[in-house]
């Protein structure tokens, strides 16, 4: 998200705050299907950009997929599939699916510094519905999730849990800040492929076994400080938390980043709970930047705005937009990883549409549950490719990583999983703007990100 600071007798600094757009709300203006780069909502804030992975949902209820849930998701509320009236996904064929379940696991952080359990969710969704509607060939997904608590051990626990007690043939849905780096080799290691909701640290883009279909926080960040250089901007700050290699590496992308394009960038590392943003804000505008991009996937973003504004500075989300204030309308930008929330693409349309069916009345309908709902629809895909007879966990990896150019209007390309140590498929972004109604608007559709560390995949 962008922040944009005037202090008195000098140019106005852009704060940029980014990591994955937990956008609550977003919403484009009528007529304005984001074709081109529309930067005059920007020129009123000077040399302002913006990127944003908040929790806009937190302290939102999402019990239900807290700790392990073990319902199968053909437990769901069929009565509407029995009617033929059900949301038609997967095989679209209104009948409950029977068979033998076919385990699917994830793992999330829900108790923590933030809850990330929105992803998940999606997945559960959607899962839900395609149990509603035959299942994969006639058996159920049966979907378990369980909490890592922010805590590298716990992730190890309960992955084995999943892995070797519940057998389940793959991992689908999981966003966690820990998970990756906890168990990246012990997936390798067993055989389990992971089709990430959304990656935060580098090992869960830099890892054989793991493909998120987000961008992640590195190159939502380069996206929004791309977008600031091009209104001006020549000496920026990133402002990034200390969980391991996820600040460090985050900024280190802007760093090289800037080192190609003529930009200066200084970086400072912040709790993620925020407790210390007036200090990271302050020495972060010390050096007169032209912008400030804070990599941020938590609650701490709302301390950092707090600050900002306290320095006459401007930026927002819907329940993030509450949480904030107005002070924000009109003056913030960001990076989205996915698409508008409110855009009308057939999986972002199913998407609302499952969730309102089959999704809890309490799950966020932000951008981590589109990530776990397209995970979950890749998924799906992949595994109705299979001799259902013959699903196992082998079946199921090779049928993950053998997914490739699947096309879906929530991302800006086709994604693919693929052989190899490194999955970025989903690498361009859209920068958005909150409008003085509190709505989003459309600045930027679908550029890539120029990270240096994706001239394998894209150069």
């Amino acid at each position: 998200m962008n922040i944009t600071r005037a202090p008195r007798g000098r140019a106005a600094t852009a704060l940029l705050i980014g990591a994955a757009l937990l956008l609550g709300a977003c919403g484009s203006d009528d007529g304005d299907d984001g074709g081109s780069s529309d930067t005059t909502a920007a020129a009123a804030a000077d040399t302002t950009a913006a990127a944003a992975d908040t929790t806009a949902a937190a302290g939102t209820d999402t019990t239900a997929a807290a700790g392990t849930d073990t319902t199968a998701a053909a437990g769901a509320d069929t009565t509407a599939a029995a009617a033929g009236e059900t949301t038609a996904c997967g095989l679209g064929n209104g009948q409950v699916a029977e068979g033998e379940p076919i385990k699917i696991g994830a793992v999330v952080g829900k108790t923590g510094p933030a809850d990330f359990s929105s992803a998940s969710l999606g997945a559960k969704a959607y899962f839900d519905c395609v149990n509603a509607n035959g299942g994969i060939n006639g058996r159920p997904i049966e979907y378990l999730v369980e909490d890592d608590g922010w805590d590298p051990e716990k992730a190890a626990t309960v992955a084995k849990k999943l892995v070797e007690d519940e057998e389940v043939v793959g991992m689908v849905g999981s966003t966690s800040f820990v998970e990756c780096a906890a168990n990246a080799q012990y997936y390798a290691d067993n055989g389990v492929a992971v089709i990430a909701g959304v990656g935060v640290p580098r090992e869960c883009f830099f890892s054989s076994n793991i493909a998120p279909v987000n961008q992640g926080p590195r190159l939502s960040g380069i996206g929004v400080a791309e977008y600031a250089r091009e209104q001006g901007a020549t000496k920026m700050s990133c402002i990034a938390n200390v969980i391991p290699n996820f600040g460090g590496w985050v900024c280190q992308g802007l760093e090289a980043w800037g080192e190609e394009n003529g930009v200066e960038v200084t970086s400072f590392n912040g709790q993620p709970d925020g407790s210390d943003a007036e200090t990271i804000v302050q020495q972060a505008l010390a050096g007169d930047p032209d912008s400030v991009t804070v990599v941020e996937a938590g609650p701490g973003v709302i301390g950092y705005l707090k600050v900002a504004e306290q320095q006459d500075s401007s930026a927002n989300d819907k329940d993030f937009a509450a949480a904030v204030g107005d002070h924000w309308f009109g003056n913030l930008q960001a990076e989205i990883e996915f698409n508008m929330l409110d855009s009308t693409g057939p999986h972002n349309t199913l998407w609302g549409q499952v969730m309102d069916e089959f999704g809890d009345e309490s799950a966020p309908r932000d951008s981590f549950s589109q990530g776990g709902f397209l995970s979950a629809i890749i998924a799906v895909d992949a595994l109705l490719k299979l001799d259902p007879a013959a699903i196992d966990r082998a079946t199921v990896t090779d049928a993950f990583i053998g997914v490739d150019g699947f096309e879906s209007d929530l991302v800006c390309g086709p994604w693919s999983f693929g052989e190899g140590e490194h999955h970025n498929a989903n690498h361009a972004g859209r920068i958005v703007e909150l409008a003085a109604d509190g709505s989003w608007k459309l600045l930027k559709d679908c550029f890539e990100v120029p990270d240096p560390e994706l001239a394998d995949i894209v150069g």
